[in-house]
């Protein structure tokens, strides 16, 4: 038996209100160019709107315009998508706050996640967004995962509840030491001041 190994993730599909609303939202409010349309080749009464989150990758909304905004809620039980969470730089993540409240969009506020910050708020179908920023930037050729697998790996073997900044720190210190080559013999951490 061999994997279907997965190397990214292609596009993600959510049921929009009707056009105009979404494209509003979308690219209004989140930023993310309207690059494509076409109808929904399985549904003859929908149209599909494909956004580009930033990645080069996408979001696609179904839109039926008989569909309207309803902010309520939607379905958080198992099965269901808990929400979607869209990374933004540390510059727009610090004026996120100000920027959902000139549009008079309800949020958390920025929650603190050890090694991100966090706003949610609902789109305008009630499902949930995380607007999420990361504290660190990986080292060149090293990935946001590798930092947080071991971020957790040193996390675990700390005993520590979950993980926070020094985790980080650390974790870039060894995949660093891992990563790139020097001529140093030893290359432990040292102290020129104490001579």
């Amino acid at each position: 038996m061999r994997k279907l190994q997965s190397q990214a993730v292609h596009h993600i599909t959510l049921t929009g209100a009707d056009r105009q609303t979404s494209i509003d939202f979308w690219e209004g409010v989140l930023g993310m160019p309207f690059v494509f349309e076409q109808p929904n080749l399985d549904n003859p009464d929908e149209s599909h709107l494909y956004f580009d989150p930033g990645d080069g990758r996408l979001i696609t909304i179904f839109t039926n315009e008989t569909r309207v905004p309803d902010p309520s809620p939607v379905p958080q039980d198992p099965g269901c998508v808990h929400h979607l969470a869209l990374s933004l730089s540390n510059a727009s993540f610090r004026q996120a706050v100000e920027r959902l409240d000139e549009r008079g969009i309800t949020h958390s506020g920025v929650k603190d996640r050890g090694f991100m910050d966090s706003i949610y708020f609902r789109d305008p179908l009630g499902f949930l967004i995380e607007l999420a920023s990361y504290r660190f930037e990986p080292p060149e050729g090293v990935t946001h995962g590798e930092v947080l697998l071991e971020a957790h790996r040193l996390r675990t073997e700390r005993g520590d509840y979950n993980i926070a900044p020094i985790h980080l720190a650390d974790a870039i210190e060894h995949l660093t030491l891992r990563t790139r080559s020097s001529l140093s013999q030893d290359r432990s951490a040292k102290d020129p001041y104490s001579r």
